[in-house]
């Protein structure tokens, strides 16, 4: 017997993981993306009309982005040509297209599925767009990443972004029940470990179903609970890519979660960030920033915890130093808020462009020389410290440039005392002002 006749015949008898049986074959049967999937949907409105666009399904592993587009190609009636841009190259490419214009010629269209397509660089991206343009494929890219990083703008525009979803409990429910039904007994464990389980998949269908096949095999009538699951299955490793966009989505959860004064939701950011494998001198770096920019004077200890957190790491290294970090968040979440010296530098800044060159009022300049003094350099200066009250009252501002008022301090924390610091500093300048005037 042949080769490939002989694998044939083994393969017709090889039994298929559970999650290939519970393959949808129809659209009907996705779960877990009614909001493209509904009778209102978008891929249902595309279908209604009678065409099919190129397009890009992004979403997290396990939520049907494979399923989804091998059934379009059967709603449509158009051949399929899978390819993964991780295993595949441009004679890969080529021989697809190839297939595909002799498909045209017969009068047949081609649905081109590529997965994981933001792994082709930017000039393979660049071959699909004659195929795309002149009808010769329906291009449909599946993606983990954000397309607005990873895909060349021109791609970009001739494909239409559909977002899939992550399963919610509903949808990995439905798929324990269909798997119980497939496999006619129920799922060795109670309520909480059922639970449990879900949790573990973390949105991931098709790793919920390969979670329930190692169940389904396991010897014996028991009943697990949640912490004998524990010690049975793998828990599924959290999706984070510390280079794009999960890396990206997490430190600005855990920004805006501190910024908003919440520091529950602060503390399982940073968890999460830390269980993905992300540098703790990156995030420490960050509440640093944080300290600075969202905090500042109203509470001057911010930038002092964070600095220190950051210290104490460097020293302590993982995972004793996590704890520092973690002090770092709670003491910056719970801290009054204020970012007022970010904008009062951002004015001045603005500020400073706008004005160019202006030069110091020459009281405040320093005459090292004589030719300077002849000049007027520190002419009138006033030294404060000899005032009764420490204060001159003297214009600091360029003499061409009207006095601007920066920085205004919140009514929060210690900046309530520096609002009054400087009201009192502003009555003391307007009365030198109508002394001098007088």
């Amino acid at each position: 017997m042949s080769g490939p006749a002989q694998q044939g015949l083994f393969e017709s008898s090889a039994p298929s993981p559970l999650a290939a049986r519970l393959r949808p074959s129809t659209l009907d049967d996705v779960v877990g993306q009614d909001h493209l999937l509904g009778s209102d949907g978008a891929l249902r409105r595309m279908l209604r009309s009678g065409t099919l666009a190129s397009l890009v399904l992004w979403g997290p592993p396990g939520c049907g982005k494979t399923t989804i587009a091998r059934l379009l190609a059967d709603e449509v009636k158009l051949a399929f040509e899978p390819l993964s841009a991780v295993f595949s190259g441009v004679a890969d490419l080529r021989k697809v297209f190839e297939r595909a214009k002799q498909r045209r010629i017969a009068g047949e269209s081609t649905l081109l599925f590529v997965d994981e397509i933001h792994r082709f660089n930017r000039s393979q991206q660049d071959g699909f767009l004659p195929y795309v343009e002149d009808g010769t494929v329906v291009l449909v890219g599946a993606t983990t990443e954000n397309p607005s990083f990873e895909l060349n703008a021109a791609l970009l525009s001739r494909c239409q972004v559909f977002v899939l979803h992550r399963l919610d409990r509903d949808a990995l429910e439905t798929l324990l029940t269909r798997a119980e039904a497939v496999e006619e007994q129920p799922l060795p464990l109670d309520g909480e470990a059922r639970e449990s389980l879900m949790a573990m998949a973390d949105g991931d269908g098709r790793f919920l179903l390969n979670l329930c096949e190692e169940l389904f095999r396991l010897p014996g009538d028991d009943i697990l609970d949640r912490a004998r699951l524990a010690d049975t299955v793998q828990r599924r490793a959290p999706v984070y890519d510390k280079g794009q966009d999960s890396h990206y989505n997490l430190i600005s959860a855990l920004h805006k979660s501190l910024r908003g004064s919440d520091t529950d939701a602060g503390l399982y950011w940073l968890a999460r960030m830390l269980a993905g494998g992300e540098e703790p001198r990156y995030i420490a770096r960050r509440l640093l920033r944080f300290a600075y920019e969202d905090i500042g004077l109203a509470d001057p200890e911010a930038a002092v915890q964070a600095l220190t957190a950051w210290e104490t790491y460097e020293r302590l290294g993982s995972p004793e130093g996590e704890l520092a970090i973690a002090q770092a968040v709670i003491y910056l979440g719970s801290a009054p808020k204020s970012n007022a010296v970010y904008r009062a530098f951002g004015a001045a800044s603005r500020s400073a462009k706008e004005t160019g060159s202006l030069s110091p009022p020459k009281h405040i300049l320093n005459a090292p020389t004589d030719l300077m003094k002849d000049l007027g350099y520190g002419a009138g200066y006033q030294y404060d410290h000899d005032a009764e009250d420490g204060f001159s009252g003297q214009n600091y501002f360029p003499d061409d440039m009207p006095r601007e008022a920066f920085y205004a301090p919140v009514d929060r924390g210690f900046e309530r005392e520096i609002r009054k610091r400087l009201a009192y500093w502003d009555r003391l300048r307007s009365g030198r002002r109508d002394e001098n005037d007088g």
